[in-house]
Order: C-alpha cells, then sequence, then structure tokens
C-alpha cells in the first residue's frame, strides 16, 4: 500500500497516483459522505469538495470509455462527454473517449446536451426487448441480453472495440450490478467530511453477492477531503 498525506504538487504528481492499467481495467469513481450518504437532496454535487473535481477530471481524460446509467443521466443532467483533447492527443489517445450508457427502458431525452452536443455518438447498451425509442437516431443502440442487459457483454464489447480503459460513474444500481457479476477492477472512493444522515442510499445497491477483498492503493487527503483508490491485489 502507498499511503499519501498531502495532495501532489502538480497535475503529473496526481496522474501517477491514477494511472492507465496495461490491461483491461474496469475504474468505478463514486463520492459518499463520512456516514455513507451517496447523495444530498437527492444529487451527488452537495458532497463535492477541494480536489474531487480534479480527479474526477482526471479519470475522465484518461479513460477509453465512460459507462453510466440512464438514471444517473437523466438526474445528473449530464451533458457531452469533451474532457481536454489536446491532453488526450498529446498522449496517444484518441481526441474523445466513448460515452456509454446502460438503459433497459431507453427512456432518454435525444435533446439532453449528450446526446445534441456529442462530438461522438454514445452507445447505448440495452437489450433484446427494448421498446422503439428516437435515442436510436442520436446513439449507437446495441442489445445486449434478452430481457436485461448483459453487463458482462457489453464490457466484452467495449474491450473489442479497443475500449480497455473503462471508467464508471455510477450510479448505485449500475455499481451493483458489476459488483455482484464481478467486473470492476478498481474502485475510486472520494470521502466528503459530511454527516448527511436521512434516507440517503449508498454507493452499490444490487443483487447479494460473496464479498470481495479490495487492495488499498492510496489515501489522500486535501483540506478534509480523503481519496482512497482500491484494486484488485492482482491489478
Amino acid at each position: 500500500m502507498t499511503t499519501l498525506h498531502t495532495w501532489p504538487s502538480d497535475a503529473d504528481g496526481l496522474a501517477r497516483l491514477y494511472p492507465r492499467h496495461p490491461h483491461p481495467a474496469l475504474r468505478v469513481n463514486f463520492i459518499a459522505s463520512a456516514d455513507g450518504a451517496v447523495t444530498v437532496d437527492g444529487l451527488s454535487a452537495g458532497l463535492q469538495g477541494p480536489g474531487d473535481k480534479e480527479i474526477f477530471d482526471l479519470l475522465r481524460v484518461s479513460c477509453d470509455a465512460l459507462i453510466v446509467a440512464a438514471g444517473t443521466v437523466r438526474a445528473e443532467k449530464y451533458d457531452a462527454l469533451r474532457p481536454d483533447p489536446a491532453w488526450r492527443l498529446a498522449h496517444g489517445l484518441p481526441e474523445f473517449p466513448l460515452m456509454v450508457i446502460i438503459s433497459g427502458s431507453l427512456d432518454l431525452d435525444p435533446e439532453q446536451l449528450i446526446f445534441a452536443d456529442a462530438p461522438v455518438h454514445p452507445i447505448v447498451f440495452t437489450h433484446r426487448r427494448a421498446p422503439d425509442s428516437p435515442i436510436r437516431e442520436v446513439a449507437e443502440v446495441i442489445a445486449v441480453g434478452e430481457d436485461r442487459v448483459d453487463l458482462a457483454a457489453a464490457v466484452r464489447h467495449l474491450h473489442e472495440r479497443g475500449a480497455t480503459q473503462l471508467l464508471c460513474e455510477g450510479g448505485p444500481g449500475l455499481l451493483g450490478s458489476m459488483v455482484a457479476e464481478d467486473l470492476v477492477d478498481e474502485l475510486c472512493l472520494t470521502v466528503a467530511p459530511l454527516l448527511v444522515g436521512g434516507a440517503a442510499g449508498r454507493i452499490a445497491q444490487g443483487p447479494p453477492a460473496p464479498p470481495r477483498r479490495m487492495s488499498l492503493r492510496h489515501a489522500l487527503t486535501r483540506d478534509d477531503m480523503l481519496f482512497l483508490r482500491y484494486a484488485r491485489a492482482s491489478t
């Protein structure tokens, strides 16, 4: 384990703490309060603080594909995925990463900026019994699974397209399903110095699954915010 007590002095130092893997990997990035709440008033914005945005941006700019559940896209009002193209090109990556949405119902708004302003058509993974939807006109809709989205098949499809460094931002239902299918290789967890209480959920909600042991790679702090990076022992 590498434990760091202070924030790196430059962006390169931060990037070294969150490297791309030499092999396919699925990384998830979440934020929670000190008492485990994943939202404040239904949104994650109330938990954010110093340093969180820098890590959020770094993970996005260095991934091959960003995976998000449709409910999170709607609730958090996602706009087009446009992380710094100059940084990506300088590091030998395509100008833009893939935007990937998981949706069983295809209940998505084609006029939302995530579609309307997208530099590359997003991919929407759904299942074969999904209804018709106007979203098919603004996104690449791919059916994986008969009556539910087969997440493992979706990950394999992305790997086959050359997208091996995957980043998931939620929501809790998607993370819970990924944990149940043993797809998660790394968890980046920001702990906000807040006690929220109430009925806010936890970062993962889904079917029962055997516990997965993870290895703590670093603990980083900035202005009372805590940034933890866990990975599989072999990752």
